[in-house]
């Protein structure tokens, strides 16, 4: 089996055990546990927090003691049974602890499935893309394999059996830990090399673009989660109609159009518009998505602009991951790459997570009708104003400041 298979593959669990639950957990959570928005905002925040902390640990483990492949077998393995045990608790305070448990062993995998495809690639410009695409396939099978399943079930409330979301994202993670002794020999580089790669890492804040990229990529990320926390029930929402049972289909729109981004789109935006002008366009998408999401009217617009999360995910935050391996000294990779993820999928998705569920709060209201229940309306309209609102504001700071440095510019257009 090609070193490429394998990589694909890889991708391809990777991001089938976060897409089973990622997109549908919340309305789970919300709509079958009874989880308020700030406990939907708090298991949310379990993986970023675990991003923030994990990522230098897993990075300086395969930059200088273990091979990574090795490293990622074993944290997914461990993952995995986390995963299944979770699927059986119903409380959020058990639960809570968890999914932060669990959290922390798949976090660092996310970064490390990113450089070690880097590190065995000859061009990671041409040919990221092509193996990163695999990473959003599994995503899409993992929702309709979740459909297909609940509809077999024919269950009413949508949920074929409790915590089914979570048992599948953990058979793939068993799955994903026995494949990853199988991926290509990545050992870790001694040689020559300062012993604490992630301080190492840290300098590059020395230079001013990349900081004004990492403090864009951290507020657009905190708003990605108004996307993964809110969508869901927004769509599930009488506003908008789509049934509980087909959830899991209906969200995997993002991610078809997330395929044909990165396999068709993103190399031949590099080599045309240069780093700055692709990552400028992939930030332009998340507040048009975000203004048909204030309008909420037709329906169908509304579930079409999904389409639009190709543009909003691959033109940025693929484009970031990229541009972060093209200024990273070598011997750092994997800790650069741990550096970007506790900024993007830490920092960014950890106050995004906390801070959509605490405005979904705030514009909630609390009625009781005619039979004595008290029954909750979001306004999802001025819910969705604050995400427009701060991307607008990172789409002209990021024009105004951001030059990408001339030895990445030259290598997106080789």
């Amino acid at each position: 089996m090609s070193a490429k298979l394998r990589l694909g593959i890889m991708m391809f669990l990777q991001y089938a055990i976060w897409g089973s639950w990622a997109p549908v957990l919340s309305a789970y959570l919300q709509n079958n546990l009874g989880f308020t928005g700030v406990q939907l905002g708090i298991i949310f925040s379990l993986l970023p927090l675990a991003t923030i902390l994990s990522p230098f640990i897993g990075g300086q483990l395969a930059d200088r003691w273990f091979p990574t492949q090795k490293v990622i077998a074993v944290l997914q393995l461990l993952g995995g049974g986390i995963l299944i045990l979770i699927s059986a608790t119903t409380a959020f305070a058990p639960m809570m602890w968890l999914m932060l448990f669990y959290s922390l062993v798949y976090a660092p995998t996310l970064a490390l499935t990113n450089s070690i495809a880097f590190v065995n690639l000859k061009s990671s410009e041409k040919e990221f893309g092509a193996i990163r695409v695999w990473g959003t396939i599994g995503w899409i099978a993992a929702g309709w394999a979740l459909t297909g399943w609940r509809l077999m079930a024919k269950s009413p409330d949508g949920v074929a059996m409790k915590g089914d979301v979570l048992i599948a994202a953990g058979v793939f993670s068993l799955i994903m830990g026995v494949f990853s002794f199988f991926l290509p020999h990545t050992p870790p580089k001694k040689e020559g090399t300062k012993p604490w790669a992630f301080l190492e890492a840290l300098k590059m804040f020395k230079d001013k673009n990349f900081t004004i990229f990492a403090i864009i990529s951290f507020i657009v990320a905190t708003e990605l989660q108004f996307y993964y926390v809110l969508t869901s029930p927004f769509l599930t929402s009488a506003k908008i109609g789509v049934s509980q049972k087909s959830i899991g289909a209906v969200m995997t729109i993002a991610q078809v159009a997330e395929i044909f981004v990165m396999a068709f789109m993103l190399s031949w935006a590099l080599k045309k518009f240069g780093m700055r002008r692709t990552l400028t366009l992939g930030i332009l998408a998340w507040p048009i998505r975000y203004i048909i999401f204030v309008i909420g009217q037709p329906s169908w617009l509304v579930i079409a602009s999904l389409a639009l999360h190709g543009f909003c995910y691959v033109f940025f935050f693929t484009a970031a991951f990229i541009y972060v391996d093209n200024i990273a000294p070598k011997d750092i990779r994997h800790s650069a790459q741990g550096l970007i993820a506790v900024i993007i999928l830490g920092f960014g998705n950890f106050i995004g997570s906390l801070f959509c569920g605490w405005i979904q709060n705030t514009f909630t209201t609390t009625a009781v009708n005619a039979a004595g229940e008290a029954v909750k309306t979001i306004d999802w309209t001025k819910t969705f104003l604050v995400p427009t609102a701060l991307t607008i504001i990172c789409l002209v700071v990021f024009l105004a400041f951001f030059r990408d440095k001339k030895a990445a510019g030259e290598a997106a257009a080789s």
